[in-house]
């Protein structure tokens, strides 16, 4: 591995998590493709990219910075999830398996952020 994020357990979750979205967008209506399921879709995919991005050549402020990009693309997979769910475009079982990764991702992201110490 020959990047600093490869090592990082919450980028290889956030990989994950990316996958996860894609397989259950994949259901969703033609009509949706360029509204909700591209949003989430591109957000799922924030979380990794930023991750990568903040973590590679950065400054640990830079480092920070990027990680809260990733928190808060997280947060927007979880709006995304309870639009699509109100449409009916997602079933409970897929809504909580998103739910549940993404709120443990945030919350392992959050605390990784919090470990970088501020210089």
């Amino acid at each position: 591995m020959a990047f600093k994020f490869e090592k990082l357990e919450v980028w290889k979750t956030s990989v994950e998590l990316s996958s996860l979205v894609h397989q259950v967008t994949l259901s969703f209506p033609k009509d949706e493709l360029y509204i909700l399921t591209s949003q989430m879709k591109r957000a799922a995919d924030s979380v990794s990219l930023n991750i990568a991005e903040g973590s590679t050549g950065q400054s640990n402020a830079e480092f920070r910075r990027f990680l809260s990009f990733s928190i808060r693309s997280g947060i927007e997979v979880v709006g995304c999830i309870y639009l699509a769910k109100k449409r009916n475009l997602i079933n409970e079982s897929n809504f909580n398996s998103i739910y549940s990764l993404t709120d443990s991702l945030v919350m392992r992201i959050q605390a990784l952020k919090k470990s970088i110490p501020i210089k």
